[in-house]
């Protein structure tokens, strides 16, 4: 399929900037742009149906590479309070 489309110079020697930094011909550099413009966004995977569910935040979002969250608790327990 051949597309034309009109673009500013300003924006055409951009693009071929940035084509010539990955050292490739602006017309393969523009395609493979589009290409990952119209990707639709991956579904979340369902879960198995005979996988238990999780226990725990951390297991749950484990499929999503986690959270970098820490659950951990604070050490200092504060200053001290007179009742």
């Amino acid at each position: 399929m051949t597309i034309t489309i009109d673009i500013t110079p300003e924006v055409q020697a951009a693009l071929a900037r940035q084509a010539a930094a990955q050292g490739r011909e602006v017309e393969s550099y523009a395609a493979s742009l589009l290409e990952v413009a119209v990707q639709l966004p991956a579904a979340h995977p369902a879960p198995l149906p005979d996988a238990p569910p999780a226990k725990d935040i951390v297991e749950l979002f484990a499929p999503l590479r986690g959270l970098n969250l820490d659950f951990g608790r604070n050490p200092s327990c504060g200053r001290p309070v007179d009742l």
